[in-house]
């Protein structure tokens, strides 16, 4: 039960939502740093060093503008709680809302911001997105969202203390990146054989190919002379659990990835892919949707998906996974794929299979794979602890946003 001397309020009634744009052709406006949905993060905050000027981006069509004072609130998919504070001058997508306080002797904007992002008000946002076939929540159900509202002094007590687990998480944050950085780094050097392990090191000689220059003693050979494509259908009547690849995950439970059926009710014309199997959607590989499915014995991906498996005698399965998920291998699906109907990038299994694949004997492959699988358990164990602290952030916020657990606000002097 909120505090008796607490208030429930419309948020319309404590901020101002920005209203008519800017043009980024202006000369002056170019140069502003211009955000869009894609540059916030679930949950709050930002990539900086992701944000370019309008001029950098060519853009054209109208945005808002906005000051250090403001909160950016994407308005697309308010699910994802895209949502983050700002402190510089900039322009940002009409995807977006730039939010003000309207007065700071009566609501604190990091009290807001933090307000907006709790469970309770991205619910509320997400239960009226729902009205046209793209979820988005328009200004007027913005504005028409309760928000609880204790005086001044505790709304910034509260907002100090989440800050302060914010500024922690960030710290944490920086350094995975850091981790993550590191780990491409490596991967890159070692499945290319720029670095060898000390073991195997037996000649600084090298074998230049088209895409990458190999060890001497390392060979280079198409895809389709080392994996066969896989193209074993669903039977009717057999039923196994439907999986999607994703960008950054790998492959996924379909239902419990989306949180909604995204396939056909028919699944006979379905292809099996078993564990061990590489798969990727032909039109999207070109982004680095490849992935290596270790979930199930064996499950199902959609017709447009390209499986294959790679001869177990002459290549390491994870060793294979890491060198397709390097940045060397989008660009080599980038450059490789063909123009399709659609306009967007595919990539059959003829044209794959001709890419060519570095191959160090397989006794190296399988201690590189061993090297960056470590390395990986020292990266999934920082992201289990930052999940973990964001779980326990979410509940504090919980507790301190609605009053069930208080602040020590100290006496003006």
């Amino acid at each position: 039960m909120m505090p008796k001397y607490w208030q429930r309020k419309p948020l319309g009634e404590l901020v101002r939502i920005a209203s008519g744009q800017v043009d980024p052709k202006d000369p002056e406006i170019a140069q502003r740093l211009s955000v869009g949905p894609d540059n916030l993060r679930s949950g709050g905050g930002f990539d900086r060093a992701s944000v370019k000027t309008a001029a950098d981006l060519d853009q054209i069509s109208g945005k808002y503008a906005f000051d250090r004072n403001a909160i950016l609130y994407s308005k697309i998919r308010p699910n994802l709680n895209k949502i983050a504070l700002v402190d510089f001058e900039g322009i940002c997508s009409a995807d977006m809302y730039p939010i003000w306080v309207r007065d700071d002797q009566q609501a604190f904007r990091d009290f807001i911001f933090y307000v907006m992002n709790s469970e309770r008000f991205v619910a509320d946002a997400t239960s009226r997105s729902f009205r046209t076939g793209l979820p988005k929540i328009n200004r007027p159900d913005l504005e028409s969202i309760e928000v609880p509202l204790p005086p001044l002094p505790e709304q910034r007590k509260i907002a100090a203390i989440l800050r302060t687990w914010d500024l922690g998480l960030e710290k944490l944050e920086a350094l995975r990146a850091a981790k993550v950085q590191r780990h491409r780094a490596l991967t890159h050097s070692l499945v290319f054989g720029t670095r060898q392990l000390d073991r195997f090191h037996t000649t600084d000689e090298v074998t230049p190919h088209r895409w990458f220059t190999l060890p001497a003693s390392w060979g280079s050979l198409p895809i389709g002379k080392l994996a066969k494509e896989i193209a074993e259908r669903n039977a009717e009547g057999e039923q196994y659990e439907v999986l999607s690849c994703s960008k950054y995950d790998g492959f996924v439970r379909s239902l419990e990835y989306f949180k909604k059926q995204v396939f056909s009710a028919d699944l006979s014309g379905y292809k099996k892919i078993w564990r061990g199997d590489f798969g990727f959607p032909s039109n999207h590989v070109e982004e680095g949707s490849i992935g290596l499915q270790n979930l199930i014995d064996v499950g199902v991906v959609s017709p447009i998906y390209t499986v294959f498996r790679f001869d177990p005698k002459k290549v390491d399965a994870d060793y294979a996974f890491a060198v397709l998920k390097t940045r060397l291998y989008r660009h080599i699906f980038e450059v490789s794929t063909s123009a399709s109907v659609d306009r967007r990038g595919s990539l059959r299994w003829s044209e794959f299979s001709k890419l060519p694949f570095p191959l160090p004997p397989l006794a190296e492959q399988q201690a590189i794979a061993e090297v960056l699988r470590t390395a990986q358990i020292d990266l999934d164990a920082l992201s289990n602890e930052i999940e973990l602290l964001n779980r326990q952030k979410r509940g504090l916020m919980q507790k301190l946003l609605t009053g069930e657990w208080r602040v020590k606000v100290e006496a003006a002097a």
